[in-house]
């Protein structure tokens, strides 16, 4: 019987909300109990690392992961929402190529990011976004992120001139990072406006968009596809946008198919990135224990367990994920959960 405690890696299509993609998740698996680890906006694409079951657990560690984003930004306006679903609120010249590429130098490192008014960021007890569709203006404290690279992939230029209309940029963030933000920001850098009109999430930590479920019905992200995503997006009435009822269609059984197929187990290394010590149970007979609740005994476990500070250990037997317990400074070892 397949166990529903696991990673799932899921390549979400544009146009739907991550909340709908998991449906298939819910279904292949047989369960509601699915936590995702960043969710991504409906016009956006690419990895979702969903934990399931009693992985669910670990949700909060895996949205804590760098991440790699590919971006389309148009030049030339801003919005209030920093996306192409907004209000303009700006218009500026577009820049030039060299411009762009001289603002770019000036975008990885460790920056301060003033995160967007329509955000899930909470002020005074409530949402950002519902604030902002308010009309109230509240001010959010900018934010330490780090830009590991920002790569200039694609340019579309205004014809017969070097003025950019689009560019893709790639870029490998910390976490908390907003790219319609740095597309906003890179925008003013370069003496422009921009905002963001599609995103495709490429890495999270160390999962890969390649390796998930609905991976080879993703098409392919380019500055042109992206555009074709938008004028469909704007054909679209209130009702395909706000779909009814899930009905599965024979796509999104082959899908539920691969996520059956590559749902995985928590692994030693996302687990060292997690920031756990990895400890390791010494037999069957151990691991027979610790599955039934018996007393930790420091003796169970291989190797040396140090109780220098309090401190989350994942316990594996072999490969195999077991449960997390925690280390006392009272040199004593307490459950958190365990995984059969």
């Amino acid at each position: 019987m397949l166990s529903n405690d696991g990673i799932v890696l899921l390549a979400k299509e544009a146009g739907l909300t991550s909340f709908v993609a998991l449906n298939n998740i819910k279904k292949s698996l047989n369960t509601g109990k699915v936590g995702h680890t960043g969710t991504l906006d409906s016009f956006a694409q690419g990895l979702l690392v969903v934990c399931t079951g009693r992985l669910t657990k670990l949700a909060g560690q895996i949205t804590e992961f760098d991440k790699s984003y590919s971006a389309v930004i148009k030049f030339g306006q801003e919005t209030d929402t920093l996306e192409f679903t907004g209000q303009t609120v700006k218009n500026a010249p577009l820049p030039s190529l060299e411009a762009l590429k001289k603002a770019l130098t000036g975008f990885t490192g460790d920056l301060l990011q003033a995160p967007p008014a329509y955000s899930a960021i909470h002020v005074d007890g409530q949402r950002a976004s519902d604030l902002a569709r308010k009309g109230i203006e509240v001010e959010i404290p900018k934010r330490k992120i780090t830009v590991f690279s920002a790569q200039l992939m694609e340019a579309e230029c205004l014809p017969g001139t070097e003025n950019v209309l689009y560019a893709r940029i790639n870029f490998s963030v910390s976490k908390g990072t907003y790219i319609r933000c740095l597309a906003r920001d890179i925008g003013a850098a370069c003496g422009s406006a921009a905002h963001l009109t599609g995103l495709l999430r490429t890495k999270v930590g160390n999962f890969n968009l390649k390796d998930a479920a609905g991976f080879s019905y993703l098409k392919e992200f380019t500055i042109s596809s992206v555009k074709k995503n938008v004028e469909e997006y704007f054909s679209k009435n209130e009702a395909e946008i706000k779909k009814g009822p899930y009905i599965p269609s024979e796509k999104d059984l082959l899908i539920q198919e691969e996520i059956r197929q590559k749902i995985q187990g928590f692994s030693e290394e996302t687990s060292l990135l997690c920031g756990f010590e990895n400890i390791y149970l010494k037999n069957e007979s151990c691991l027979s224990d610790f599955r039934n609740g018996k007393k930790l005994l420091f003796s169970m476990f291989t190797g040396y367990i140090s109780c220098d500070r309090e401190k989350t250990l994942a316990v594996f037997y072999e490969k195999s994920f077991s449960g997390l317990i925690e280390a006392l400074p009272s040199k004593k070892l307490k459950y958190k959960f365990v995984v059969n």
